[in-house]
Order: C-alpha cells, then structure tokens, then sequence
C-alpha cells in the first residue's frame, strides 16, 4: 500500500485489469453519465478531459486512455448504502388528510447556525404564519423519510406533480432513528431497514413519533418543477443526476463530477462505472458511497436494502492520479 502525503490517507495508483468486471461493463452509458456534469468541473486538467469527452468514439478507450484508478482509503471501513427519490401523496392546500407540511427554508435559518432544532420546528410553532409551507402530505414517517433523502415528488390530488429539491438543513447533527431503536433493545441491526422503521413508527404511533423527534436536524425544500419528470432529480451538482449511474460520495475525498468504479459486494454483487455527482450528510469517508437507485416505491425498497461492503476507485486525470503519490513510491 502506498501512503499519500496525509499520513491518515492512503493513495493506491491501480491498473484496469485490477477492476473486477471492468471490460463486461457498459463504458458508453457512463461516459454520457459523466458529459452531463463534467462541463461543470472547475479544475482545468478535467475540463479539457471533458471537452474531449463531446467527440469520443470508443468509451472504453477514453476512460482507460485519459484517467489511473486511485483508491483512497482513510482507515475507515468501506461502506455503501442506496438512496432514492420517493414520491408523496399531498397537497398545495391543508386539510383532514392532508396536514403535514413540507416547509421552504426560512432566511434566519442559514445565517443562524444552527437554527432550531426538530422538535421546535415540528411542535415549538416557530413556522406559524410564515408562509414558508410549499405543500402539505398525508404522511409523517414518509416526510420524514423524505429529508433524509433531501429530494422527491409530492403528486397532488388532480395528478400534477410538485418536484422538490434540497434547499438546506437547520444545521443540527442528524441522528440515526434505526440505531436509535437498536440502543432501546427493539430490534438487533442486521434486522433494520426503512421499511422497518415504518412500520413500527405506524403500529406505535405516540412512541412513533416521539422517535421522528429523536433527530434535531431538519432538512428545507425548494420547489424544483422545471426539471422534466423523464429525468431525474437534482443533485449537489444542480443537474439531473442518473438511475443506477450517479453516486453520492464524500467530496473531502471524491471530486464531485469524477468517474467513480463501484466493486460492492454482498448480495446482488455490483461492478459498474459510475459518477459522483451527489453527497449527503450521512456519506462520510473514503470508502463510503451512496447508490440513487431512482424513483419510487420499488426503488426505495431496492435501496433500503443496500448496506454493503466493498471498494471503490476514482478515476483521476493521470497526471493528477500521480502527484497524489509521495516522490519515493514514484
């Protein structure tokens, strides 16, 4: 293993026939993943790289003839874990049914930090009379879920969709409510997931909710209806970003718009190229990645059921894959 210049980050210069499954994988669908963002890059050694990108005749090629797969590891256990866009039934309207509130984020709420925490903004009535409501749902454990993955649709009772996007948080630490319910003894880890959670909150609906308020942080939208309903939602790139293509990684070690090879193992293992064009809150370290596995209920199921190990490998311009090395291992 070869050690970078930071002694807690280790920087590993591999070679494409060290990738398992590299040449079985659909190199095309990914280079047209990775021209959506690229153009958005700021560094010039991955601008020029997407120029070239625009009139490439063999994917492949491009990306084994221009990028070095890098792994980088910091100690940390490697981890990935799925995410998805839900879909809400609400309204632009209160009603009986239709009382819990998606709320915009309010001015204060980005300068104080951090602002109040879930329980004030939930019961504390400090968004009274603001205004700030973009639409009510049905659902509490389902807006609940929503902020966790920070965008998503809510389709309204004559069939228009409003499509929300993520505009900030309260600036409070999230707090697992899974591993909050396996510190109380009430289920074992392994036996966790967001269905799960669910369908507790709902047999339990006092104690239920009480735990949606375990977490102090709250997470704001904004309406983001422009963007058509064929793609997907935005990322923290503000594009469009891809089923089964698009990873949210940490940004502290992954360029955000870099090819990204996923080596997940477990089961159903995954081998596929994809790009990092999201983060999360959750996604920390170098070996922890985030898999959108698009929209809806199937791909919610799909994706709550994703906490793998494995591996992953940035593809770096070769130049920039060889300065991450100490002059000794060159």
């Amino acid at each position: 293993m070869i050690g970078g210049a930071n002694a807690e980050v280790r920087y590993s210069v591999m070679e494409y026939g060290d990738l398992d499954g590299w040449d079985a994988d659909d190199h095309a669908q990914a280079l047209s993943v990775f021209r959506s963002t690229c153009q958005d890059m700021n560094d010039p050694d991955w601008r020029s790289l997407c120029a070239v990108a625009s009139d490439i005749p063999d994917a492949k090629s491009f990306f084994e003839l221009f990028f070095r797969p890098v792994l980088i590891e910091d100690g940390t256990p490697s981890l990935f874990t799925g995410y998805f866009e839900p879909e809400l039934d609400g309204s632009k309207r209160r009603s009986s049914r239709y009382r819990y509130p998606v709320y915009a984020m309010p001015p204060e709420a980005r300068v104080s930090r951090p602002w109040y925490p879930r329980r004030d903004i939930v019961q504390g009535g400090v968004m009274n009379g603001r205004g700030l409501e973009i639409a009510w749902v049905d659902d509490p454990v389902e807006l609940f879920f929503l902020q966790i993955q920070g965008s998503g649709r809510v389709k309204l009772p004559g069939g228009q969709t409003i499509r929300l996007g993520y505009s900030g948080s309260n600036g409070h630490e999230y707090r697992s409510i899974g591993q909050e319910l396996v510190r109380r003894g009430t289920f074992s880890p392994h036996q966790v997931s967001a269905d799960v959670i669910k369908n507790w909150v709902r047999r339990n609906p006092v104690a239920g909710q009480n735990l949606l308020l375990h977490s102090p942080s709250y997470v704001f939208f904004r309406e983001v209806s422009e963007v058509p309903s064929d793609l997907g939602p935005l990322g923290a790139m503000n594009r469009s970003i891809t089923t089964m293509r698009t990873v949210a990684v940490d940004p502290a070690f992954v360029p955000l718009g870099a090819p990204v090879w996923i080596e997940k193992d477990g089961k159903g293992p995954l081998r596929r190229l994809m790009v990092a064009q999201d983060t999360g809150s959750a996604i920390k370290g170098a070996q922890r990645a985030d898999v959108f596995f698009g929209t809806g209920d199937r791909a919610g199921r799909e994706a709550g059921r994703l906490r793998d190990p494995g591996r992953l490998m940035v593809l770096m311009p070769i130049q920039r894959a060889y300065a991450l090395l100490p002059e000794s291992a060159i």
